[in-house]
């Protein structure tokens, strides 16, 4: 790898010049995540109105190259630890954070799904984090259920999205018709293959008005009742508007004040979860 292809300050999928592996050097995290994108076509099941993709359309992964990205992956990691990537991170920064499956689409929808995850393992330190960020909506999937039985094993994390816990709310923000009751069913499977399951939750102003109460009573309801049945996540990844959206609603969209993410993670950890908050 050549110096003018890593820059820690280019957060873009092709940032590396690879096509499924990517680097991304965040000082707030301390740290060099190791992205994969499934999704090179820019194509997921949902759009959800913050999406950061740009041309981001409906539909699904294309067909995996499994040898190109175990060559990706491989190279990539054995730049980390024994190349000169490292001399041009922030010295406070320099380790590997973890290897996450996100990308610019759903990375469940790929058929390929539990075969990436076998990849993964032949590769990733034992030690290293894995995560994958998803929408949760394919968890009915057989191979996908494979992958994230697999994923418990090799110190796996799931970030399952719940931006919002009504059919309404999620028709609003990730423009998708899931129901509730799906949308219980879906994480109850995520949790039962891998346990370190955590809800990724994005809050934000829409027209200049920040969520109803009723849009937190929906989430706290959703939540409370799963807890009831057995059904317990990790805990919550709560987050504002970071960057702006690349999708048609983006002049409607802005920012919460901290204190307004606060508040509300205040009333998530009522329930006993554990949140995190991200402004």
């Amino acid at each position: 790898m050549t110096e003018d292809i890593l820059s820690i300050t280019d957060h873009s999928r092709d940032s590396a010049g690879l096509r499924y592996v990517y680097p991304v050097v965040s000082r707030r995290a301390g740290g060099v995540s190791i992205g994969i994108n499934l999704n090179p076509n820019n194509a997921c099941n949902w759009r959800c109105i913050y999406c950061q993709v740009p041309d981001l359309t409906r539909g699904t992964a294309p067909p995996v190259d499994l040898g190109l990205l175990e060559k990706e992956l491989g190279g990539f990691l054995h730049e980390l630890q024994h190349g000169d990537f490292m001399l041009r991170v922030p010295p406070e920064a320099r380790r590997i954070n973890d290897i996450a499956l996100s990308g610019n689409g759903e990375p469940t929808s790929a058929q390929e799904f539990a075969e990436v995850i076998e990849l993964i393992a032949r590769h990733k330190p034992a030690a290293l984090k894995l995560v994958l960020i998803t929408n949760g909506s394919l968890m009915q999937r057989d191979n996908v259920q494979q992958g994230l039985r697999r994923m418990a094993q090799l110190n796996g994390e799931v970030w399952f999205k719940l931006d919002r816990a009504s059919e309404a709310g999620m028709a609003l923000v990730n423009d998708t018709r899931m129901t509730v009751d799906k949308l219980r069913q879906n994480l109850a499977t995520a949790v039962a293959c891998c346990p370190d399951t955590w809800l990724q939750t994005c809050w934000f102003a829409l027209d200049g008005s920040a969520p109803e109460r009723q849009d937190e009573d929906d989430y706290l309801d959703f939540l409370g009742a799963c807890l009831r049945d057995g059904i317990r996540p990790q805990g919550v990844l709560l987050y504002g508007l970071a960057r702006p959206s690349l999708q048609p609603e983006a002049p409607r969209l802005s920012a919460l004040p901290a204190e307004r993410l606060e508040a509300f993670a205040a009333r998530i950890r009522a329930l006993g979860l554990a949140t995190r908050v991200s402004a």
